[in-house]
């Protein structure tokens, strides 16, 4: 049952309620019978009102200072507090929209609860007093409405009460048989880990305005609508619709200032539903994307989603449901991540907290790359763009940040973004750099970009979108580096969110280049030349890129075999940090490798060892590792994260969660590293089952990318490849090995599909 999540009762809390999506609005469907509650999300309601002004005074000077303390003085701890006088405003926060309350009477029996991934349908059945009740819910990308219907086997028995209600303040606006609501999101807020007596600030004619407008279809029976809410009565079957609109008008500059337009916008899209074809016209919709790739493991169970993962937690294995989670978080960036929409955020669409941990906000030092691991790998090339609007935006801003902040041509991103794109280190000079000094953010985020060329080989994409991001992230690094005498050193530089320990005893996060900055570094260096090449450009940034990759500083190895995390082999502060930073050679990068580069991959080994020995992960955490494992061809540890991730990190609904904190990049992650296992292409050879984990005897997947136009459907039995078929995109000549066999050249035409067992 690896497409179907199925429960014996409602959710308990918003953690357990079934997602919904279609990019820009979100729901989250509790399954309550007599009080259902469906909690809503759109993509652009946010706090705060317009852009902010980067007022930092003397970012040269404090850049200049930075310097002087690391190369001349060798103060890593003055140069890190040093950096604070960098920081700029901090995030907004993503907000909740509204919960549309469903009211009905009885005691329900027989109920049954699920999602189907395949149709992006949350069912609930049940009974009450002798009548079968059926109710579906789903979020239309076509029609851009949530619709909610509910039938019953007898006529005349359904009775609802309906209303919407919100955190934020809203005023009531009936019309024409349509109910709706108005209000504002917080003109001001107060990111939750900061104190304030006033945390949550409403002002009158600011902030981004919501307009969410409901309206109900009955067959049979009655309805009534008022400024009380919606009263169904005697009906036989009942549809409600919902759309919901902002007065957010783009990243740059203020909100509408009238929440009745969003209204009006909202009541136009109603307007415009053919009720009659809404269910089929989202489904197929859903299924064009959904139906791309797959993954079954083992045999399927027919058990309750959250009874299985109690008896996975219990030490039982369950491949079916790792299937299932993987089906999962393509599930849910199709719903999260659609174009014309806002990127996936930390947290997808789905927030219920107007102060959502770490503001629901884009982390850009793993967690928003996280979400987009998975999506050309599985064949959601379209809910990438949202990521390349992100990048679009980032780059905009992020050259003001950088003339501000640095002197230098060019564009940066630093760790935290939101949707007025703030690219500054965040903090007002309250926060430890550590969370903020990160100035190559952006540089990772160009690396999906080149990626996405590798996948789709869109030349057109890389030409008009790709290219001008990578460029402007390369004029910017080379603007950064300084010759120390003999390498070219990125400063400040750090490996995010983990301190080092000085002689003294002191913690610090700012030196010379980490290992993690120069990857990233000779990354983008490396893609401005591939995709210089590719479009045919004689460009003298790229010459000029090429000439400083050879002078950075090289990636050393400790006497003790691990990769230095730092330029000098600091006392960790945890040595069990979540982040893997210097591995990013590894994965998501392609320079280590066992095969071309034993001896680094035996230093990132041994690094692993160090990091994950007696510790406790987190989500993403968990996914990260998955990936890393697999690239160093060890199933056996891969698995064992996955197993341990789904005993202790998932509500009964597999989604992510932690305490109470839910973090989306878990899921996605898990989705993007799982394929590490069964098919790599990040080298010049593509392998097949590179890493097949012998927990997965049986399985096969369908629609699986590599890198350079293809895809395959394989199978396998008792370990043992039994079927394997690639279908190109583009004409191309491959290296590709079957399992632990030797590679075989292969050349393709576009549009030619071949089977490869039980040969080339």
């Amino acid at each position: 049952m690896s497409h179907l999540l199925w429960f014996r009762s409602p959710a308990a809390d918003w953690f357990e309620a079934l997602p919904l999506g279609n990019g820009h609005l979100g729901a989250k469907v509790y399954g309550r019978v007599t009080d259902e509650r469906i909690a809503l999300n759109l993509d652009d309601v946010w706090s705060g009102d317009g852009p902010r002004t980067l007022t930092v005074p003397d970012g040269p000077a404090v850049l200049a200072d930075v310097r002087r303390l690391l190369l001349e003085d060798g103060d890593q701890l003055a140069a890190t507090e040093r950096t604070r006088a960098l920081q700029g405003p901090l995030v907004e926060s993503y907000q909740p929209l509204a919960d549309l309350v469903i009211r009905s009477s009885g005691t329900a029996t027989e109920y049954r609860r699920t999602l189907d991934l395949s149709t992006g349908v949350v069912g609930v059945d049940y009974t009450v007093d002798g009548t079968r009740f059926r109710r579906e819910t789903f979020v239309s990308a076509p029609d851009q409405v949530l619709a909610w219907t509910i039938t019953a086997d007898q006529p005349g028995a359904i009775n609802l009460d309906l209303g919407l209600e919100s955190q934020h303040p809203i005023a009531v606006e009936v019309a024409d048989g349509t109910y709706g609501i108005v209000g504002r999101a917080p003109s001001d807020l107060t990111i939750e880990y900061r104190e304030s007596p006033d945390p949550i600030r409403y002002e009158e004619g600011r902030g981004i305005g919501f307009g969410v407008a409901l309206r109900v279809v009955s067959e049979g029976g009655g309805v009534t609508t008022s400024a009380a809410g919606v009263a169904v009565r005697g009906a036989s079957r009942v549809t409600v619709l919902l759309s919901a609109a902002s007065t957010f008008a783009g990243w740059s500059v203020p909100p509408g200032r009238d929440p009745l337009v969003a209204l009006q916008e909202a009541v136009a899209v109603l307007d415009a539903v053919a009720v009659d074809k809404l269910r089929e016209r989202h489904v197929e919709d859903h299924a064009a994307l959904y139906d791309r790739a797959s993954l079954e493991l083992g045999v399927p169970v027919d058990l309750p989603t959250d009874e299985r993962i109690e008896a996975v937690a219990a030490g039982g294995n369950d491949p079916d449901l790792v299937a299932l989670a993987f089906n999962l978080g393509r599930y849910l960036l199709i719903a999260s991540s659609r174009p014309g929409t806002q990127a996936a955020n930390l947290q997808g669409i789905w927030n219920q907290d107007r102060r959502p941990m770490w503001a629901s906000d884009w982390t850009n030092n793993i967690n928003t790359q996280m979400n987009y691991w998975l999506a050309d790998l599985t064949g959601l090339s379209e809910c990438f763009d949202p990521l390349t609007d992100l990048l679009e935006g980032l780059a905009s801003s992020g050259a003001h940040t950088a003339r501000i902040l640095y002197d230098a041509p060019g564009w940066v991103s630093h760790h935290n973004a939101d949707i007025w794109r703030a690219t500054w280190p965040v903090g007002d000079g309250g926060d430890d750099p550590v969370w903020s000094m990160c100035a190559t953010c952006g540089v990772w985020l160009t690396a999906h970009l080149m990626e996405h060329y590798r996948f789709t080989v869109d030349v057109d994409f890389l030409r008009e979108r790709a290219y001008p991001l990578i460029a402007g992230a390369a004029e910017f690094v080379l603007a950064m580096l300084v010759d120390d005498g003999e390498r070219l050193q990125f400063i400040p530089s750090t490996a995010p969110e983990h301190h080092f320990v000085l002689p003294s005893g002191a913690k610090a996060s700012v030196d010379l280049t980490s290992t993690y900055d120069i990857w990233l570094i000779r990354e983008l260096f490396a893609n401005l030349v591939e995709a210089s090449a590719v479009l045919g450009l004689n460009s003298d940034l790229a010459v000029r890129a090429a000439a400083a990759r050879d002078r950075l500083p090289s990636v050393r190895i400790t006497p003790d075999g691990r990769l230095h995390e730092w330029p000098t082999d600091w006392e960790p502060s945890e040595p069990q940090h979540r982040h893997q930073s210097h591995l990013y050679g590894l994965h998501p990068g392609a320079e280590i490798d066992p095969v071309r580069t034993p001896e680094l991959a035996a230093a990132a080994r041994a690094s692993l060892e160090l990091r994950t020995a007696g510790a406790t992960n987190g989500g993403w955490t968990a996914a990260w590792l998955v990936a890393l494992w697999a690239r160093l061809f060890e199933p056996s540890r891969a698995v064992e994260e996955i197993q341990d991730y789904l005993s202790r990190l998932v509500s009964g609904n597999l989604l992510h969660r932690d305490g109470d904190i839910f973090q989306i990049d878990a899921n996605f992650g898990l989705t993007g590293c799982i394929p590490e296992l069964l098919l790599q292409s990040h080298t010049d050879v593509i392998r097949l089952l590179p890493a097949l984990p012998s927990d997965w005897p049986d399985g096969s997947f369908r629609g699986l990318r590599a890198r350079g136009g293809l895809s395959f459907d394989v199978t396998w039995q008792n370990g043992v490849l039994t079927q394997a078929v690639v279908h190109a995109t583009h004409a191309g000549t491959h290296r590709i090995a079957l399992a632990t066999d030797a590679p075989v050249t292969l050349t393709l035409a576009a549009g030619e599909h071949r089977h490869l067992v039980p040969s080339l």
